[in-house]
């Protein structure tokens, strides 16, 4: 919950809360307190990132000479900066298949080739990064969304070229995507080897923590009573399902994968549409699946399109869902400024869990045909100055781990989000996102500070880990371009462009759009005053039970705007409410309904419940709901409760209103 006072730093540690890891046991699982918001989850062996001989992509690091090919009926050649500044140029040397360029610092570079009548044929990009000084921390908050299984699928060497250039940026987790219906056609059998085993493997192998996701239903799992034909991107109606691949998947990418989001984006129509209820029995499924099948696999919740809206939260805590995710992820596509109050729903419904921004990027319109699909010079520059941005600002509004959307090549709907070109060589802002990787490594936002005299700029303040150094890292920017606004009296050590080139201790008299890093003392930038972060939800602590609850109701009856489904005013209605036990021993108890709103009757209000391993049971249920009862109050949540003794108290809650 967004808490707009200025707090101390000894409140806000007070604020800080425990996330609770569990292992799995017969009835129940166990809790594992840990003390740190920010901690790894996840530690995975890694060293310090070297480039690859053959340098894919055109990534070099700094001392290194820029080697590219020459294309043909080339006579010369220029280098231009990210500004299409010319500050190299040079003829050809006919006997030569590749031009070496030395002596170039840390940036982003155009090189042009030019026929004889010095017209433009042909050009590339290439990116020169610092050799990062440490491997890059476990709890470092600089991650990417890759897509590499379908970006290089069944492309070996593709694929292992996105992990090195994600590793030399200084990416601590990628996000990769799986197609269930893809990977398991039949149900009762797995594939050997796949796009999905080669892409795990090679972005392991290069020390990257992989968050894996999915948001598909195979054919055979669907239920088309109920979904229709071709529906493959709604859940699957038998939880069962899901259950089983949650758990072969955990298994069989033990010490690779080390997170998964069970579905991607449920909330909107692109992914199925589904209300709130049905992600939380979902979630509860597949977070029981995945530890059964891996106890110390990283379980986070089935991803938001956007943060969540206060229904979404109050269908998260009404569901009691809180045991059955460690981390809270989002997607956002807003401006950085609008963070602030757009995350505010997810700190509620987070529960103390560090909340993921596995999706965040910058729309930009695609200037020429497929597959290049190359931006402006204008937009590379906007993506480029976006990325520091945008991460400053979310780790202030209490993201843990952010994700750019996205390392590849991708144009959807006329707009282009990738940080490298088709051919993998670098736009400008891969370079920018490389210069996060190095100067906010392991960085945990301190406040921000906001000038009196000038509320344009912005000044998010870091305890970081640059060039592995324990320092403060400052990242400032303005709306518009005004005057260098840190006091004379703090003693600057290093300032940083957007792209991470170094400016020397002389700062520049004015700022703009444009990032800059400033790197100063441990604790100096207490300086400033700083505004707090807002405080995190207070710690909800709770055992998951192995009994799941679900509501299944025709897609046709979903009410996205009101998280509710549908049904008939003053009409007895079937709901067909299940049961499942997702435990290795039978469980006896109850189930009662705890709450239904007024002018709701759903009978009976108590079932006697008796699971065996695995079983699935229907609970016979009627509802009537009165016309004259305003569907508008957020509070008509019908609930329900089971009582299973040692495997806990189960929970379903959802809403209906009269169509």
């Amino acid at each position: 919950m967004q808490n707009s006072s200025l707090l101390s730093g000894k409140l806000r540690a007070l604020c800080l809360v425990f996330l609770v890891s569990v292992t799995s046991v017969s009835f129940g699982l166990k809790e594992r307190p840990q003390t740190d918001l920010n901690r790894s989850l996840q530690t995975i062996p890694r060293k310090i990132p070297t480039a690859h001989p053959q340098h894919p992509g055109n990534v070099f690091l700094l001392g290194e000479d820029v080697n590219v090919k020459i294309p043909e009926s080339t006579s010369s050649w220029r280098l231009l900066d990210d500004r299409r500044a010319v500050i190299k140029q040079g003829s050809i040397n006919q006997k030569t298949s590749n031009l070496k360029i030395s002596g170039l610092r840390i940036g982003w570079y155009r090189i042009e080739f030019l026929n004889a009548k010095g017209k433009l044929t042909n050009w590339t990009t290439a990116a020169v990064l610092a050799t990062l000084a440490e491997p890059v921390p476990q709890d470092s908050p600089i991650c990417v969304d890759s897509a590499t299984s379908w970006f290089a699928s069944n492309q070996p060497a593709r694929q292992e070229r996105f992990a090195q250039l994600a590793a030399l940026a200084g990416v601590n987790w990628i996000r990769d995507r799986m197609s269930w219906g893809g990977f398991q056609p039949e149900p009762d059998k797995l594939p050997e080897k796949t796009t999905y085993d080669t892409a795990a493997t090679f972005q392991a192998q290069h020390g990257l923590k992989i968050l894996q996701v999915f948001h598909d239903t195979p054919g055979w799992a669907l239920n088309e009573q109920l979904d229709g034909k071709r529906r493959f991107k709604r859940f699957p109606r038998d939880l069962r399902h899901l259950y089983r691949f949650c758990k072969a998947m955990a298994q069989r990418y033990k010490g690779r994968v080390l997170a998964w989001e069970p579905w991607n984006e449920a909330n909107i129509i692109n992914f199925g549409g589904h209300t709130i209820d049905e992600m939380c029995s979902h979630q509860k499924a597949a977070y029981l699946g995945y530890k059964s099948g891996n106890p110390d696999l990283t379980v986070c919740w089935n991803v938001y399109a956007g943060a969540g809206t206060p229904l979404h939260t109050k269908g998260v805590l009404e569901n009691q869902t809180w045991p059955y995710f460690e981390t809270y992820n989002i997607h956002s596509y807003q401006k950085p400024d609008d963070y602030l109050t757009q995350f505010a729903p997810a700190r509620q419904a987070a529960c103390g869990r560090p909340i993921w921004i596995t999706e965040c990027g910058v729309r930009a319109v695609a200037k020429t045909a497929r597959p290049w699909s190359e931006m402006s010079r204008e937009d590379e520059i906007k993506q480029a100055e976006f990325i520091a941005r945008s991460y400053a600002s979310s780790l202030f509004a209490g993201v843990n781990r952010h994700f750019f959307f996205i390392l590849g090549n991708y144009h959807e709907s006329q707009v282009q989000f990738g940080l490298l070109r088709h051919d993998q060589t670098p736009r400008p802002g891969y370079v920018a996102l490389a210069a996060l990787g190095r100067l906010l490594a392991g960085a945990k936002c301190l406040g921000r500070w906001t000038p009196k005299e000038n509320p344009a700029v912005r000044v998010y303040a870091f305890n970081s880990r640059p060039d592995g150094r324990q320092r403060n890292v400052l990242v400032i920017w303005a709306k518009k371009s005004t005057s260098w606004p840190l006091p004379k009296s703090l003693s600057i050590e290093a300032a940083y462009d957007y792209l991470g080139r170094p400016l020397g201790k002389n700062t520049p008299a004015k700022i703009d759009s444009a990032p800059i890093f400033v790197i100063v003392q441990k604790d100096t930038a207490l300086k400033l005053h700083l505004e707090q972060p807002p405080c995190s939800s207070a710690f909800r602590a709770g055992k998951p039970s192995p009994v799941v609850l679900q509501l299944q109701m025709h897609n046709n009856s979903t009410m996205l705007d009101r998280q509710a489904h549908s049904v008939p005013s003053n009409k007895e209605t079937n709901l067909n409410l299940l049961a499942y036990n997702f435990s290795d021993k039978a469980v006896t108890g109850t189930i009662t309904v705890q709450n239904t709103p007024q002018g709701c009757k759903l009978t009976p209000d108590r079932w006697e419940v008796t699971l065996e391993p695995m079983e699935q049971k229907s609970l016979p249920a009627r509802v009537t709901i009165s016309t004259s009862v305003s569907n508008a109050n957020n509070e008509d949540w019908i609930k329900l409760q089971g009582r299973f003794q040692k495997a806990g108290r189960p929970v379903l809650a959802f809403r209906l209103v009269t169509k």
